[in-house]
């Protein structure tokens, strides 16, 4: 961490900022949360507006921030709640765009500041996709600052209306990347063995995916692939860690073709199941900067996912990149790279080599504090 004892220059109050989040995927609950805990830490006063559930998991206030129930819908009572909150904020940062939406509702009429953080893409179609559009619009002219997570949301941001837009440096936190207890350090072999004999791998390739259970996450390509390799001996494990309205439609498919696959639900020791893995998977996603593609290749695992979206950047020549929606490609990357010991060994390597690229979660907390130096300062450092 930058030694920066207090951002509150020429005796001034201490900036303070808004943080608000919508429902949040993981990852922008987690940034936030990085966010908040990095401002604090250089005198920043921070409050974070979300929903109880988020605050339950993500621990706002033990990051140094003052939490603020909001709910995620956009009625008008939560946007007066958000507005009262708002009502002595410096600045307001706003991530994803229904959060975003509700923070343009609460300002309105005020010269407050806003930023807007675009974390993810949203997909509609018909109708909703002009509804969609016409939020973005709303959303990107409105805000004196829009950060993308990945360079096609900045166009995105710029298509829309933006009159300023940025590639954002958004970190992988902490918590995701210290991976396994100190106690593997000691008997790794001993813990990793009993993870594989818990999930049912003990003499059998294990090959780990990880995400909601939704829609548009590629997991019927991924059963799908799964069949092409149901010749192989030993078989491989396919597992799957994560919840949502898909599960049963998914588990019906396991169940019915006989698919050597195992859902396990939410899980929180996703560092060890990723230690215990022989491969990752990622068949899609809607993320720019997937959580699971960062904590593989900080794990030095394997990776083999579809190019979509900011991964090919992400991951460079780090992972095995298949055609989106493509089973056979996705099966046939899966079955090589089991087969090949050094292949994996190489990508392990080149893994580790990408991940130091990455910003630090200090680099983020720095872009995002020069940022609200322009929006707050009126007259710059001469």
């Amino acid at each position: 961490m930058s030694h920066v004892s207090s951002h509150s220059p020429h005796g001034q109050a201490p900036l303070h900022t808004v943080q608000v989040l919508g429902g949040g995927s993981a990852g922008s609950s987690a940034h936030v949360r990085s966010l908040a805990a990095g401002l604090a830490a250089r005198g920043v006063r921070v409050t974070v507006c979300a929903p109880e559930e988020a605050a339950r998991v993500y621990d706002f206030t033990g990051a140094g921030a003052r939490h603020v129930h909001v709910p995620r819908s956009g009625d008008p009572v939560s946007v007066a709640a958000l507005r009262v909150a708002c009502a002595d904020a410096d600045l307001v940062h706003a991530h994803g765009l229904h959060a975003a939406v509700r923070a343009v509702l609460a300002l309105t009429g005020r010269p407050t500041p806003l930023v807007v953080t675009w974390h993810r893409h949203a997909h509609a179609a018909g109708a909703r996709a002009r509804v969609l559009r016409l939020l973005e619009r709303r959303v990107a002219k409105a805000a004196s600052v829009i950060l993308g997570a990945s360079s096609d949301l900045v166009d995105r941001a710029r298509r829309r209306g933006a009159r300023d837009a940025r590639l954002a440096a958004v970190a992988l936190p902490a918590p995701h990347r210290a991976g396994l207890p100190e106690a593997v350090d000691e008997e790794p072999d001993r813990l990793l063995h009993k993870a594989r004999a818990e999930l049912g791998a003990v003499d059998r390739p294990l090959v780990l995916a990880v995400g909601a259970l939704q829609q548009g996450r590629g997991y019927d390509v991924l059963l799908d692939a799964t069949r092409a390799w149901r010749h192989l001996d030993p078989l491989p494990l396919l597992v799957v860690a994560g919840e949502g309205p898909e599960r049963a439609a998914l588990q019906h498919r396991i169940d019915t073709e006989q698919l050597p696959v195992r859902l396990v639900g939410r899980r929180d020791d996703v560092p060890e199941l990723l230690a215990a893995a022989d491969l990752a998977v990622l068949p899609s996603s809607a993320e720019p900067r997937p959580v699971l593609v960062q904590e593989a290749l900080h794990a030095r695992v394997p990776l083999v996912a579809a190019a979509v979206g900011g991964v090919p950047d992400l991951v460079g020549d780090a992972a095995e990149l298949v055609p989106h929606a493509d089973a056979q490609a996705l099966a046939t990357a899966v079955v090589r790279l089991l087969a090949d010991p050094a292949r994996r060994a190489e990508l392990r390597d080149r893994g580790t080599a990408q991940a130091a690229t990455w910003p630090s979660e200090d680099d983020t907390v720095t872009q995002v504090l020069s940022v609200y130096d322009e929006l707050t300062q009126p007259v710059p450092y001469s």
